[in-house]
Formats: structure tokens, C-alpha cells, sequence
């Protein structure tokens, strides 16, 4: 299994926080760590509270990553869809569908 480069891993987490500081108000931040071929996404909200986004798998291209959604019931990732009915997609579209179901519980 392919892992990624420290460049393609400095993209992801770049993208990951343009998208997030432009689309995602109730996020102060994003933290990914670098397992192998997985990133993990928590986002940082503005109390200090981390919650456990998704978790991206590369599959040898920048573009295009695996999608998996945190299940807080099980603390587990599970294989998930995004909206386009794909398994994998961009990190940013990725990052949109696992902060719609993660932190609506956080909105006013």
C-alpha cells in the first residue's frame, strides 16, 4: 500500500485547513496526524474540545482519498459514502461531509 510523501501530506493538511478556515466558522483549527497510508482529522473548536472527524486514505494520488467518518458511538472509523455516491473523493469534499454530520450537535 502506497503512503505519502511529506509534500503530499503538507498538501492535505494545507487544503484541509483553507477549506476549513473558509467553510467551517465553528472550527478554530484542524489537527491530522500521519499513520502509514491514513490521515486522521479532529477538528479544534473554539471552547478547546476536539472532536474526531474522519479518517483519509491514501491511494496514490493527491487528489483522491479514501473516506471514512468517526463513529463517536463506537469510537471507531467506518467506510463511509460522500454525497457523490463515491467512496473516495477530495480531501476538501470529505472534510464538508464529515463536518455536516459532526458538528451540527455544536450549532446554536
Amino acid at each position: 500500500m502506497p503512503t505519502p510523501s511529506e509534500h503530499t501530506r503538507l498538501q492535505l493538511e494545507l487544503y484541509l485547513n483553507m477549506r476549513a478556515k473558509a467553510a467551517w466558522p465553528q472550527l478554530a483549527g484542524l489537527r491530522v496526524r500521519h499513520r502509514g497510508q491514513y490521515a486522521y482529522v479532529d477538528g479544534e473548536l473554539a471552547d478547546g474540545q476536539s472532536v474526531k472527524l474522519m479518517r483519509l486514505c491514501y491511494h496514490g494520488t493527491a487528489s483522491r482519498w479514501g473516506f471514512a467518518l468517526h463513529d463517536p458511538a463506537s469510537d471507531r472509523y467506518q467506510d463511509a459514502l460522500l454525497p457523490t455516491g463515491s467512496g473516495s473523493g477530495t480531501p476538501e469534499d470529505a472534510l464538508d461531509t464529515a463536518c455536516h454530520l459532526h458538528l451540527t450537535a455544536f450549532d446554536s
